[in-house]
């Protein structure tokens, strides 16, 4: 099932407010504005059902003060080095909105610019499809990029994420959804006590600014092993160079296996028994926990501080056009961009 909303307007035009329902009850409410994620509503193991992701209430707290909440990032996702990056000798050069780096696509980025939606209910459950044309040169990115986000909601309790694009023109594509999961329901707490794991045995190290050194540094017998489900909060405040480089975690996970059907990581609360499990095409994904939030006000009143909320944005690797050792992230004209990744809900 599929409701239409209003969520107010931008210089730009009407933001509609998507809430789609499946069989079980689970919902996910979106808008055609940086196809934000402004809720997503699933049961405790009492059945009680309550938010689990990050948001605010209106457009205007959005568009002014938002650190992402639900949006889609890009057109590179994560971290470009001082802003730039070289194709067939031509250097193209990108805003600088992360201390001396790129971050998450620019200052008018995908997150921030209203989607063409598309509604649509099926067997496996309703979904929407947003459709945008990133025009060449758009935040100092080359070619007519033209991008398809599709976000369906399954009877399977899953809310899956299609990415779809091509190009006219050699470009780099890096597209990741960032939602901020919070189990605890409606944000009572922080995430410290929820249970990560991560199947991946190497992260993309990184500097003082969080740009890739270029090692992918084993995890085994540092604060960054999640290979079996792990308190967050236990090694967060660790004497490691890596925890301090980015404030926390902030880092890239190497994943194991990438193929979309095998478990890639899942998150689990012990105190409501909510638990989503992972599966992605991608190569790696951004776990970050939350380290700059800091007293945000956000849905129905509620504080949203440091640590309120952490993100599992799969991806690939930060800096990937200065990094030729990465996993590639060039698009040419006539190929297709095409990942898949998919949240599954239930409790325990």
């Amino acid at each position: 099932m599929i409701k239409k909303n209003s969520f107010g307007k931008t210089s730009d035009g009407d933001v509609i407010l998507y809430t789609l329902t499946n069989a079980d009850g689970l919902e996910l409410k979106v808008i055609n504005y940086g196809c934000v994620v402004v809720s997503l509503k699933t049961p405790d193991r009492n059945g009680v059902i309550e938010d689990v992701v990050l948001g605010f209430d209106t457009i205007e707290q959005y568009m002014k003060e938002s650190p992402f909440f639900g949006a889609i990032v890009g057109r590179y996702g994560n971290r470009i080095a001082k802003g730039m990056f070289n194709l067939d000798g031509v250097t193209y050069n990108l805003a600088i909105n992360n201390g001396p780096n790129h971050l998450h696509g620019g200052v008018k980025a995908l997150d921030k610019v209203l989607w063409k939606a598309e509604e649509n209910s099926s067997k496996e459950g309703p979904s929407v499809k947003f459709t945008y044309l990133s025009e060449d040169g758009e935040e100092g990115y080359p070619g007519n990029l033209i991008i398809t986000v599709i976000y369906a909601l399954t009877n399977n309790n899953e809310f899956k994420v299609n990415y779809r694009a091509t190009t006219d023109k050699k470009t780099v594509i890096n597209l990741s959804q960032h939602s901020y999961f919070n189990f605890s329901g409606n944000a009572q707490r922080d995430i410290l006590d929820h249970e990560l794991m991560l199947n991946a045995d190497r992260i993309v190290a990184v500097d003082e600014t969080c740009i890739p050194t270029g090692e992918l540094r084993p995890v085994k017998g540092t604060p960054f092993d999640f290979s079996t489900p792990t308190r967050v909060g236990d090694r967060i405040n660790d004497d490691d160079i890596q925890l301090k480089n980015g404030e926390g975690y902030d880092h890239t996970f190497v994943f194991n296996v990438n193929d979309g059907k095998s478990l890639a990581g899942s998150l689990y609360d012990p105190t409501t028994g909510r638990y989503m499990e992972v599966y992605t095409t991608e190569p790696g994904v951004q776990f970050y926990s939350g380290n700059h939030l800091a007293g945000y006000k956000g849905k129905n009143s509620a504080i949203y501080n440091r640590r309120f909320g952490l993100c599992l944005e799969t991806q690939h690797f930060p800096d990937s056009p200065n990094q030729p050792n990465f996993p590639p992230v060039i698009l040419e004209p006539g190929e297709v961009y095409e990942t898949e990744t998919t949240y599954k809900f239930s409790t325990k």
